[in-house]
């Protein structure tokens, strides 16, 4: 399994933003929709992919926070499925 080490400018602006501990957020979509999702979804395969796919389209080191690439439905539904398990 590979991991996915987040910059720390991403994860230091949490506690600024009043986001509760184990936590962090995302942007999703093209209206960049935010979402504030457990850490424990950086475990999932299927958030890693979403994560490489964001690295792959955007970067991490930049400042307008950590964007996922994916539909805001979809992104909801797999949230979703990921709270119930």
């Amino acid at each position: 399994m590979m991991s996915i080490r987040l910059p720390l400018s991403i994860l230091a602006k949490k506690q600024a933003a009043g986001i509760p501990k184990g936590h962090f957020a995302v942007y999703v979509g093209e209206s960049r929709k935010r979402f504030v999702i457990p850490t424990s979804y950086l475990k999932n395969p299927t958030f890693q992919a979403l994560l490489r796919k964001a690295e792959e389209e955007f970067g991490f080191e930049h400042h307008s926070g950590l964007t996922i690439p994916c539909n805001e439905d979809v992104f909801q539904s797999f949230t979703a499925q990921m709270a119930c398990a």
